[in-house]
């Protein structure tokens, strides 16, 4: 086998909470995440030597700008295989949404590379590896629902509902996560009184209790659609509506398809905006 292809799923955060500032620079969190079924495509091919990275989206990064090409660095570097690959990624997951398309795209690299390779290293050893490219990235390796704690390393399986839905409404337009979180206002996290994050949730009621985003402050203050988009999303039925991880994209939850497409009928954008409905897996 010298080729595989990949689906490589986005996710959302039912809960981010940013806890400060480390030594190091980067953020203390705790995060609930949650993949969904809305997919990229991830093809790998092994070649002789070097790696190459291709697109059908013009506006995603190629080389060692691009994630996923330094997950396959990465990854041929520690095993100190000799070979070459081709990644070519079929986009469908909006980037620099809060959904984490690029670090799924890297877990998939991993996961791939290892397989075409006939690697022996386990998940847990490779989501080990996988954090010095991204704080999602070993979630997507890890597969579940997930608390993140840390710098998002830190990972502790916990059981959700299995009905949930998810309408993605992306406004259009993109927000960095170090713009989100060069912004967070450290001192409004620090007085909020922590709630006990639970290893079970077996009503969506309770998840829906959950919500919160520390990034959503700043971010709805850059688009104030966010905060319009949440409202009309609680009017139209959903449990709860959220910003996910630094936005724009925010989603409502939903116990069945049925009432979240009823409410996707209720968007209508142009050409920048776009909404997705969507399963937890």
């Amino acid at each position: 086998m010298n080729s595989l292809k990949l689906l490589s799923p986005a996710k959302v955060n039912l809960r981010l909470e940013v806890l400060g500032k480390r030594d190091d620079g980067y953020h203390e969190i705790r995060t609930v995440m949650q993949r969904v079924s809305l997919y990229d495509e991830v093809e790998l091919s092994l070649t002789h030597k070097g790696i190459t990275l291709d697109c059908d989206s013009r506006e995603v990064p190629r080389g060692r700008a691009n994630i996923a090409y330094r997950a396959a660095e990465l990854f041929l570097e520690k095993i100190g295989i000799k070979t070459g690959v081709e990644i070519f990624i079929r986009k469908r997951i909006p980037l620099a949404a809060g959904l984490g398309g690029g670090s799924s795209n890297a877990a998939a690299v991993l996961m791939g590379l290892r397989d075409l390779l006939k690697i022996r290293i386990t998940d847990r050893e490779l989501l080990g590896r996988s954090i010095t490219l991204g704080a999602d990235v070993p979630f997507f390796i890890f597969k579940g629902p997930a608390l993140a704690e840390g710098i998002g390393e830190k990972l502790t399986k916990i059981t959700l509902p299995a009905r949930m839905w998810f309408l993605l409404i992306h406004p259009g337009g993109e927000i960095s996560t170090e713009w989100a979180y060069q912004n967070v206002n450290l001192k409004l996290t620090e007085a909020r009184n922590e709630i006990k994050i639970k290893k079970f949730y077996k009503d969506i009621d309770k998840v829906a209790e959950l919500l919160l985003n520390d990034l959503e402050r700043a971010a709805i203050k850059k688009f104030p659609r966010i905060q319009d988009i949440k409202e009309k999303l609680s009017k139209l039925k959903a449990r709860g509506a959220l910003m996910s991880g630094s936005g724009p994209t925010v989603f409502g939850l939903f116990e069945d398809e049925a009432a979240a497409a009823r409410a996707q009928k209720e968007f209508e954008f142009g050409k920048k905006g776009t909404t997705f409905l969507v399963q937890r897996l």
